[in-house]
């Protein structure tokens, strides 16, 4: 049985060498995760709830298993992203799941984040907000859909991306910028 008393003060890092020691503290590091990354699942992929959960059960038991292995240079969040990334890819490639983002759940400080941002949104009213900028960020590509997703959904920064999306900066930059670009021109469209 998981006591969560264990992970009380104890930061990521710390988790994963004490998880090296007694597999007990990985139960924190999954208690800590397991609903931001399900989350993270749905926004990408179009898979049912049933197999969302088991892309993320199949994540952890990856992280597990290379836990050895895991990059100090990067913080344990944006290794289990990218470990999750990596195996939504995979079961892309395997059984041919189309990763368009269904569940994006914009809200009121979501769309404020992009609209102070951009001021794409100024005149739409405020009951459309939603499903427009939901249909503007599924219709973009893939490449532009992960940026925009991770960045304003997930609220990482670019070197958090970088590191899960296996981009140098300068490139997560430029793709944030064209995805914003064409976030801007698909909204003004639909307006």
């Amino acid at each position: 049985m998981f006591d969560s008393q264990l992970c009380i003060g104890i930061n990521d890092e710390d988790l994963v060498s004490r998880s090296l020691l007694n597999r007990d503290f990985f139960g924190c590091l999954v208690k800590r995760y397991e609903a931001p990354l399900l989350r993270y699942i749905h926004r990408i992929t179009n898979v049912s709830s049933e197999e969302a959960h088991d892309l993320l059960q199949e994540s952890f038991i990856k992280a597990y298993s290379n836990l050895n292995g895991f990059d100090v240079t990067l913080s344990f969040s944006s290794w289990m992203y990218r470990i999750v990334y990596h195996q939504v890819i995979s079961a892309y490639r395997k059984k041919s799941i189309r990763p368009e983002g269904h569940l994006l759940d914009i809200d009121d400080e979501i769309l404020g984040r992009i609209k102070t941002e951009e001021n794409i949104l100024k005149d739409i009213e405020r009951k459309d907000i939603s499903r427009l900028v939901q249909e503007a960020i599924e219709s973009l590509d893939e490449k532009y859909r992960e940026v925009i997703v991770l960045y304003y959904l997930e609220e990482k920064n670019y070197q958090e991306i970088s590191d899960i999306l296996e981009k140098p900066p300068g490139t997560i930059a430029t793709l944030l910028n064209r995805a914003k670009k064409k976030l801007r021109e698909l909204l003004y469209k639909k307006y």
